[in-house]
This record gives structure tokens, sequence and C-alpha cells, in this order.
């Protein structure tokens, strides 16, 4: 179990959460791990399967504070909540945002500012880890274009010209994605990123790590009571979580692209477990599929320092740090929503 930001993380699958007076408490197999104030908490996110006890829930209720409960890999499963008074709150001022064009465009920049930054970051780490294994100059002519997009992307006045500038450096980054692949060449060859379907299996493998991210990033805001489909950056149609995909952009060079170049380079998977279709897509087997989520698992226990709290968090708990910034920063709590910049 972890604090953050007021919220209680329980991480364990076998945990079953009690009240005794005034206070949560988390038990394992009839055994106390912890306990805390419930007055010090406002939200409280279980990936366990065990449950709650309805003294628990009830007590939560009567003190508006949230209780989401995911399963033990990331996937939203439901929100507990009494009496509609806080989240309501926040999602209309989620509303207002989106049509205010000023305020929409700067959280949307925000998101993109992050995106390259840290694109330009996972390209510098290449420079320096692996000079001699890489066009060290090719990779560093490409961040040096990405750093000099990120003044262009803070002072854009539009959404269409955001957008295009978000294009030109993806573009860019892309561009040299296949040298950061040190092992392997034969089976993993990147020449562009191609999607719906995946054309080579560097692409497959993004496009599944792409997927798992933002389905992590819709649970994290439906559990700070964020509506994931009204969104700033990517338009709004029926069945798309938008909001999702403006988060997600910040997140996807660090938390993605880095996990599947180290499946690569680590040669922790082969090229044995993909099949191409006639039409050309590049699919992952199912024994591949199930290898790739136990290290998506994996990665997602690591400890970081995370650089806005300057707390230890593990990575799979970022998205969710993220979206209670984002609310608060929605909520007038915050001056501006700290993106997630890594170094």
């Amino acid at each position: 179990m972890k604090k953050l930001l007021n919220t209680l993380y329980v991480t364990s699958e076998n945990s079953y959460l009690g009240l005794d007076g005034e206070n949560i408490v988390v038990y394992e197999e009839q055994k106390e791990l912890g306990r805390l104030p419930l007055h010090n908490l406002e939200g409280i996110v279980s990936f366990g399967y065990r449950g709650t006890s309805p003294a628990l829930m009830g007590a939560c209720a009567d003190r508006n504070i949230s209780l989401c409960y995911l399963t033990p890999q990331g996937k939203f499963l439901a929100r507990v909540t009494g009496k509609v008074r806080g989240n309501v709150i926040l999602r209309k001022q989620q509303y207002d945002t989106g049509k205010d064009e000023e305020k929409s465009l700067t959280i949307a920049k925000t998101c993109i500012l992050g995106k390259v930054y840290n694109s330009r970051w996972v390209l510098e780490r290449a420079v320096r880890d692996h000079a001699i294994q890489i066009d060290a100059e090719k990779v560093k002519a490409a961040s040096m274009q990405l750093k000099a997009s990120l003044e262009r992307i803070q002072n854009c006045t539009s959404k269409d010209q955001l957008r295009g500038y978000e294009g030109e450096a993806a573009s860019i980054y892309f561009g040299v994605f296949n040298e950061l692949i040190l092992q392997q060449k034969k089976d993993f060859q990147f020449q562009g990123r191609t999607k719906r379907p995946p054309m080579d299996t560097v692409n497959a493998m993004l496009s599944f790590a792409y997927t798992l991210l933002t389905n992590q990033i819709m649970s994290a805001l439906e559990c700070v009571g964020l509506d994931p489909c009204v969104g700033y950056l990517h338009t709004e149609r029926p069945g798309r979580s938008s909001l999702a995909l403006d988060m997600v952009e910040e997140l996807r060079s660090v938390m993605a692209d880095r996990f599947v170049l180290s499946l690569i380079n680590k040669k922790i998977i082969s090229g044995k477990n993909f099949t191409k279709k006639e039409n050309g897509a590049v699919l992952m087997d199912d024994e591949l599929r199930k290898k790739f989520l136990t290290e998506w698992q994996n990665r997602k226990k690591e400890v970081i320092t995370h650089p806005y709290l300057r707390e230890k968090v593990e990575w799979g708990m970022v998205p969710y740090v993220q979206a209670m910034l984002l609310a608060r920063y929605l909520r007038g709590d915050l001056d501006e929503y700290p993106v997630f910049l890594w170094k």
C-alpha cells in the first residue's frame, strides 16, 4: 500500500479492506498489513479481488472518499461513491475547460511538450550509452531538431498548428528509431510507424504497448472522476477516449517505446512469434502476447522518482499520479498541469 496525493493505492491482489474506528485497515490472509486514518484520504484504489467491508464502503460514502476497484493488471472495474458532490463539479470544470479554446490549447500544448521532451531524452540517452553501436551523429541531429520543435510548440496559437508540429516531431523521432534497435536486427527492422495494421514486428509491439498504456490511463482517469472521453487535443467522437489519448502522449516514449526496445535488445523476445497476413499485417502470437504482458507487469513494478512529486513510485503508478495532478489543476489547486518530464 502507498499513499500519493491523499489517495491510497492498495496494490496487493490478495488484500481485503476493512474499517476499524476511523481507520482503513488493509488485511492479507487475516494479518494486518497497515492502517491509515480516513480523514487523510480523498480516494482509495484497490488492485485486488478480495473486496471491501460494507462498513468501510459506508464510511467512504459518508466522507465523499471515492473507492475504485481495478484488476491486478490495472483494468478499471468500478468506482463506488456516495452522494454526488465533488466529482460532478470536477467534470463540469473539465467540460468548461474543453470549450475554452485558450485553456484547452494550453493543456494540449503541455501534453505535446511532454511527448517531444521525453522523445528527445530517449534519443539523448541512446547517444550517451551506445554511441559506438549507433549512428550517433544522425541521432544527435534528430535530438537537436526535437529541441527546436519544443519552442515552436510552446509558441503555437492553434490546435491545427499544434497537430502539425506534433506530426513533424513524431516523424523526426521515428526517423531514427531503428538506430535504437541494437540486437536481432534481422528480425526487428523499423522503417517507419505503421498502424491499423502494423506492417512489421516492431510496429506490432509498439501498437500493443500503446493499447496497454492507453487502457491504464483510462482507468486512472476513471479513478479520479474525470471523463476519459472529453479531451483537449484529440477530437471527440462516440467511443473514443480522447482525454486518455491526450495524456498517453507524454508517457508514450518513456513507458512504451523504451519497454519495446528493452524486449528486443535484451533478447527477451525473438522474431519467431510473429505471423504475417496476406494484407501485410504482422501479428503477435498468443505465446508472445503472454510473455509481453508478463514483462509489462514486471516493468510496472520498477520504482522511479517522480520528477514533480520527488517521491518514489512504481512505473505503474505514474498514470494515476498524472491523472490526479490534472484533476487538481482543473479544480484550481495547481497553477498549471505538471506534465511528466523524465531524464
